[in-house]
């Protein structure tokens, strides 16, 4: 199963993008299995050199029971030293960030696709609307004649 965050495309402009695992809790692999979760408001931040998952939602599986369990915890992700290092210093001087894309299944690990990103203004995003529009209507007009 796929969680994407449909809103890092539209907010961002991708400039990277990196594979990282992710250090999770037994029912929470089964909520991703199942489709269930939230990337819309979230980050990675890098602290100490470790890279967090910061403002995921992921929500408790069904059968489970755990009244101490939050769904929007901070959950470590699993990165070479060096890649940390790089996204650390390219966000630092670039003035970047990193935004989870998707979380996905290979196998039986779960892995998270982070982008460094780059944030849009509003007309930027008014214009690539604007094209997309513009590009759809012309496909639409090719498909017809």
């Amino acid at each position: 199963m796929k969680l994407t965050n449909r809103r890092a495309k539209r907010d961002y402009k991708i400039i990277d993008i990196f594979e990282a695992g992710i250090a999770l809790i037994g029912f929470e692999v089964k909520s991703i299995k199942d489709g269930r979760g939230d990337l819309t408001s979230s980050f990675v931040r890098i602290r100490n050199s470790e890279a967090w998952l910061v403002g995921a939602n992921i929500p408790q599986y069904g059968g489970t029971t755990n009244a101490e369990y939050d769904p929007l915890r901070t959950r470590k992700l699993l990165l070479h030293k060096e890649e940390i290092i790089s996204l650390g210093t390219k966000t630092h001087q670039e003035h970047l960030t990193l935004v989870p894309i998707s979380l996905y299944t290979r196998g039986r690990l779960v892995k998270a696709k982070i982008a460094l990103a780059k944030g849009k203004r509003e007309y930027e995003k008014r214009e690539a609307k604007r094209r997309k529009d513009i590009e759809r209507d012309v496909e639409r007009e090719l498909k017809n004649s």
